[in-house]
């Protein structure tokens, strides 16, 4: 009967994490959309292609190393621990759980799990930068953040045992600082060095709207990231598990679900918590935004991302209203910076999963102060200075300072930015030439072998 029944807790535990990879790939479907939608015409196919090889570079990198690190450096911190090489032997890309093994049957989902996490953090950069830089030097901004920077930042603040959940206290049960915070301040690097897009200011200064080419695509793809962001929430959380296996740590009874961290919760109180803060977010951003299209959209965005650092343990009423509260706080953010320090942020990315990841970290600092961090004895409670300091680690410290260094580096060795000629032209010019050129010359075909009248 055991055997049996741990046969069916095996089987539901790897379909559970298969069903979240489908799921988040529509993310990346939406992201495509969103960013084809918001470009020009005249850089369509580079924006969709830059988007795409995402997938192979950041799997194959994460394949290699980044799943290696979310193991070896939970406290890898100075003053902490160091890097743990015999917790990494098993995720090392020759390990036998790294393959075809029939004895272990989960490594493989678990780990497309969170390579979706990697190639959103990937996708959140790549829209910010659109119609200005060059492929080459995104796919390297694709692999640091989506194979190294953000998987640090994960085994730091969301492994059960990162010295951060240790000694911080630190609480981000859907990802609100270890993906978007990071990701957006990542972004907000880039484009500091990339520049705005030519025409983007007026000679005083004042910002011009660059309207997206295809409202629609940008709708659709924003919905498809709503539906994906189900899986999201879901890939968080470990499903079916006995806690008094842990490390032997806990002792309990056998939970149907915990967050990541390993206390109990569950899909009921997720998807309250999510509805609430999707609904919180929009409504807010239709009134703060007087009833814009593309910020009531990318407000429910928003709101749910201000909200999931604590959606596991807030009210649904909670969860809207500090949905409400970031989006406002973000709308009002994203234009100052704007006009401020001439930010050029094409798809308001930075602010969006940026500024909304911070304020949602800070936020359940104060919300859930003094809530268990981790089910673990003698770990810290959550606490606003704990949740701040991860805020300014994850959008300051592993995000914006090294794509600041790696984009100062690109734009001197001429390899960031494409030539004004070609911005000008469009990144497709030469595509949409061929492309015209095939039609004239078919079109002319046929007429020749039409017969004369």
């Amino acid at each position: 009967m055991d055997g049996n029944l741990n046969a069916l807790t095996t089987v539901f535990t790897e379909f559970y994490y298969w069903v979240t990879v489908v799921f988040m790939f529509l993310i990346h479907v939406g992201f495509c959309m969103y960013e084809v939608g918001a470009s020009r015409r005249k850089n369509h196919m580079h924006t969709l292609l830059k988007n795409i090889m995402v997938i192979p570079l950041v799997t194959v990198t994460f394949f290699f190393f980044g799943w290696w690190i979310y193991w070896t450096f939970p406290n890898a911190f100075p003053g902490i621990g160091g890097i743990d090489f015999a917790a990494g032997t098993a995720y090392t890309p020759w390990s036998e759980n790294m393959g075809t093994n029939m004895q272990d049957r989960i490594t493989g989902v678990f780990w497309a799990a969170f390579l979706l996490f990697s190639w959103t953090a990937a996708s959140i950069v790549s829209g910010a930068v659109i119609e200005r830089i060059r492929s080459s030097a995104l796919w390297m901004h694709a692999v640091m953040i989506g194979s190294v920077l953000w998987i640090i930042d994960a085994a730091w603040g969301w492994h059960w045992d990162g010295w951060m959940v240790k000694v911080l206290g630190y609480h981000d049960a859907y990802a609100s600082g270890v993906i978007h915070a990071i990701a957006g301040g990542y972004a907000l690097g880039v484009i500091m060095v990339l520049g705005p897009r030519i025409g983007k200011f007026a000679a005083d200064g004042t910002p011009r709207d660059i309207p997206p080419h295809n409202p629609w695509m940008l709708a659709i793809g924003l919905f498809l990231i709503y539906t994906g962001f189900w899986g999201f929430y879901a890939a968080c959380n470990v499903p079916a598990i006995s806690p008094e296996v842990i490390d032997g740590q806990i002792t309990g009874t056998t939970w149907t679900a915990t967050n990541i961290y390993l206390a109990p919760t569950s899909l009921s109180a997720i998807t309250f918590n999510f509805l609430m803060s999707l609904s919180g977010g929009l409504m807010a951003a239709y009134v703060v935004s007087k009833g814009d299209a593309f910020w009531t959209l990318s407000g429910g965005l928003a709101g749910v991302i201000t909200a999931s650092a604590g959606n596991d343990l807030y009210h649904p009423i909670q969860a809207m209203i500090i949905a409400a509260i970031g989006v406002v706080i973000v709308y009002k953010l994203h234009y100052w910076v704007e006009r401020r320090f001439k930010i050029d942020d094409a798809v308001g990315a930075v602010a969006v999963h940026g500024y909304a990841g911070v304020v949602g970290l800070i936020i359940c600092g104060f919300v859930l102060w003094g809530a268990p961090s981790s089910p673990y004895e003698g770990y810290a409670t959550v606490n606003p200075l704990g949740q701040t300091i991860g805020a300014v680690i994850m959008f300051g410290l592993l995000g914006f300072l090294p794509a600041f260094i790696i984009s100062k580096i690109q734009a001197s060795f001429g390899i960031l930015r494409i030539p004004e000629a070609v911005e000008r032209q469009g990144l497709d010019f030469h595509e949409n030439e061929t492309y015209e050129a095939a039609i004239a010359d078919i079109t002319q075909a046929t007429h020749a072998a039409t017969p004369a009248e």
